[in-house]
This record gives C-alpha cells, sequence and structure tokens, in this order.
C-alpha cells in the first residue's frame, strides 16, 4: 500500500532530521565532551544506514526530496509519486524538528535564535561563506550524493551494501560542507528547523529547496546517461 511507503518515509526523514540535527544542536559542542564536526557528520550518514536496512525494502528510504527528484529524473522512480514522498518527508522533519525544540529548550541557556542547525548563507554561514559558494556546494554536493545512489543501487552493484555507501557518501558531504552550508542537500531536513528559527532562516530557506534539487536532478540525469541499465527498483534501492 502507498499509504505504508509514505509512513515510512515519514518516520525515516524523522529519523535523519532528529539524529543528524540532534547531534549538532545538543552534543556538538557539549562541554569537554562535543561530538564536533566530524561526530555530526558520522550522526548524519549513520542515521541514513540505519534507515536504509530498516525500511529500503518498504519505501525505498529516500528520506530527501531531492532524493526523491533526482531518482524520478534518473528513470528510477515513478513522477506521480515525487509530491505524496515529498509531503511525507518533510511532514516527518518537522515533527523531527518540533521534538529535538522540546528537548532542546529544557537547557537552560537555550537560544533558538542561535541556528538550531539550520542552513544558512553569508552571515549565517558558519564560514561566512557567500550565496554564490554556497548554491555551488550544495549543487555539487547533492549531485554526487544522487551519482552515488544511482550507482549503488544499480543492477549490477554487489547486492547488500547499498546502505553502506550511501550513508558513508552522506559523512564525506558533511565533513566537507558543514562549514559551507551548515550542510543542507536536503530541504526537508532544511525545512524543519528553519520553522523554528524562522525570520533568517526562513528567509534563505530556498536555496535549500532549489540548490539540492538541481543537484538531484543533474546526478540522476548524468548517471543514468552513463549507465547501460537505467533501473534498478521503482522506488530507487535495492532491499538490503
Amino acid at each position: 500500500m502507498n499509504a505504508k511507503k509514505y509512513a515510512a518515509e515519514a518516520i525515516g526523514t524523522f529519523w535523519l532530521t532528529f539524529a543528524g540535527c540532534g547531534s549538532a544542536v545538543i552534543a556538538a559542542t557539549f562541554p569537554q565532551v562535543g561530538i564536533g564536526l566530524v561526530g555530526v557528520s558520522l550522526a548524519f550518514g549513520l542515521s541514513v544506514v540505519t534507515m536504509a536496512y530498516a525500511i529500503g525494502h518498504i519505501s525505498g528510504c529516500h528520506l530527501n526530496p531531492a532524493v526523491t527528484v533526482g531518482l524520478a529524473a534518473g528513470g528510477r522512480f515513478p513522477a506521480g509519486q515525487v509530491l505524496p514522498y515529498v509531503i511525507a518527508q518533510v511532514v516527518g522533519a518537522v515533527a523531527a524538528a518540533a521534538l529535538l525544540y522540546v528537548i532542546a529548550s529544557g537547557a537552560a541557556g537555550f537560544d533558538v535564535s542561535k541556528g538550531f542547525a539550520a542552513n544558512g548563507y553569508g552571515a549565517h554561514s558558519p564560514g561566512q561563506y557567500s550565496l554564490v559558494a554556497c548554491f555551488i556546494m550544495e549543487v555539487v554536493m547533492t549531485m554526487m550524493f544522487l551519482f552515488i545512489i544511482m550507482g549503488a543501487t544499480h543492477g549490477k552493484a554487489p547486492a547488500g551494501f547499498a546502505p553502506l555507501a550511501i550513508g558513508l557518501a552522506l559523512v564525506m558531504i558533511h565533513l566537507v560542507s558543514i562549514p559551507v552550508t551548515n550542510t543542507s542537500v536536503n530541504p526537508a531536513r532544511s525545512t524543519g528547523p528553519a520553522l523554528f528559527v524562522g525570520g533568517w532562516a526562513m528567509a534563505q530557506l530556498w536555496l535549500f529547496w532549489l540548490a539540492p534539487l538541481i543537484g538531484g536532478v543533474l546526478g540522476g540525469v548524468i548517471y543514468r546517461w552513463l549507465s547501460d541499465e537505467p533501473a534498478g527498483v521503482v522506488e530507487g534501492r535495492k532491499p538490503a
């Protein structure tokens, strides 16, 4: 049933947003035992690995509007299912951000205006990177993410290892791009925290929809052109 696929996508995106953004908000700079940039990168990657094995056989485990759109562009996913998948992903991400807000606000001195793992450019980029630099980074990182997803889930790829390749790719992406944009490559993940930060985060959210969607389409189309077998499974990932 499609309803079960949508529920799986909502749950999976909830986990990615809660675990990934939660690691940044709660644990990244915790006194003396902060996990830092590497820890946050691992949290995002591990959230995808764990959910890919858990729900890959149900929904394909996209967890990301850019992945869904990219897989459709690459011939791996039906266009008619893109919108409900995206809606489910955004719902899951917003629910995760809401729960994270409740938990994080229980700490003394919590200030949501400091960022709450939101993505930004210019003055709101961790490294003060320009809009152009952030746009390019998000397009390229998402393009390569889709390229890796398409390859890892190809019919001729080693069976059962796709979640590891995809999760490790997301770790690498975060290691490179956290200083630039705080790493989006996922419009749903960006939307959840932005709704709670408001102000500048909502004003800059357009970039973290536009750039990943462009990158996703590019990655899907390029791999489709490169590959001799355009389709793996219709949802985009082989069961683990």
